[in-house]
């Protein structure tokens, strides 16, 4: 139980991060769905070059990296 809370929080200060350095406006509800697409894409990709996130501040760097990724395909894919 502790664990998913702790993930959730993760996931919305990541996804909150993500909003600031995006531009973007959020509520936290799409804080914490981008935070945990973010997390999972920023584990696949950084894994692939052999990086990997952890403890508290690293999940949250790995999440915003992976969200930021996600945010910007899809304002590519909206043009």
């Amino acid at each position: 139980m502790v664990s998913i809370l702790v993930s959730l929080i993760v996931a919305g200060i990541a996804g909150w991060l993500t909003c600031k350095l995006m531009g973007m406006d959020g509520n936290i509800v799409l804080n914490v769905f981008l935070g945990i697409l973010g997390g999972t894409v920023g584990s696949i990709l950084l894994s692939l070059v052999g990086i990997h996130g952890s403890g508290f501040i690293g999940n949250v760097i790995v999440a915003v990296i992976g969200s930021c990724v996600v945010v910007w395909l899809v304002n590519k894919i909206k043009r």
